[in-house]
């Protein structure tokens, strides 16, 4: 892991950017002595790791004391984007505009986008945990299809909060009963790109005995700040 800058912001907290071959990431750390446990924020979307809301978020969980870790996954950020993704893309945004199916385009790109992506993540869990400001346990947050399939082959997360607005494999929502580390699961109840149905049974499909949902009104990107808040309380009961 290699450290290609950093700034101490206004609240303390530690901001630096990394790169870790071809992964490039963002860690935030707190004031502190003492290592911090961790929380990685995986995002969708094709976002970037500097997007506001999720710095927003990060900066949050940082200042209330977790080390916390962004990376851009494959065709995210300053990845390289691939002819198939875009070609994925093209096809996502003709089928919605004609009013057809999307499933199967969806299947096509996120299924082996979490393929991609959970190995990366694995490794760059690896040289977190080598940084003396790091001590663990580590939560995850964010995307649901990669944060499954996380929670089911990585036993360093003890806990996770998923958000349920973005497309989920069937291979994803299969494994989805071995999930078995506490939950909470966020839902905006008018989400357009989500099927609330779906998301519901998606909840319903976890199998661990500990899984809280949060619903909210709303569409896709109208998620309360208070979630924030109420997801580091839930990270504080297992992580620390």
């Amino acid at each position: 892991m290699q450290f290609t800058s950093e700034q101490r912001l206004g609240d303390g907290v530690l901001e630096r950017e990394f790169t870790l071959g071809e992964i490039p990431g963002t860690l935030w750390t707190p004031e502190s002595a003492a290592p911090a446990p961790l929380i990685l924020i995986g995002h969708n979307g094709g976002l970037h790791r500097r997007e506001s809301r999720l710095v927003a978020r990060a900066r949050h969980s940082a200042d209330h004391g977790y080390a916390v870790a962004a990376i851009d996954a494959p065709g995210h950020g300053d990845r390289p984007r691939s002819a198939a993704g875009e070609q994925a893309r093209a096809d996502l945004r003709r089928a919605m505009q004609a009013g057809e199916p999307v499933d199967e385009i969806f299947e096509s790109f996120i299924g082996p986008l979490v393929e991609k992506t959970v190995p990366e993540w694995r490794t760059t869990l690896d040289a977190l945990l080598s940084l003396p400001e790091i001590g663990g346990p580590v939560g995850y947050s964010g995307w649901t299809a990669v944060g499954i399939r996380l929670a089911v082959v990585e036993p360093r997360i003890a806990a996770a909060g998923f958000f349920a607005g973005g497309y989920v494999p069937r291979a994803q929502r299969e494994e989805a009963r071995q999930v078995t580390i506490p939950l909470l699961f966020l839902l905006q109840w008018d989400d357009e790109g989500n099927p609330r149905q779906r998301a519901l049974d998606l909840f319903d499909a976890f199998g661990t005995k500990e899984k809280t949902l949060h619903a909210n009104m709303g569409g896709h990107t109208g998620t309360p700040w208070f979630e924030v808040e109420d997801g580091d309380r839930f990270f504080d009961r297992h992580l620390k």
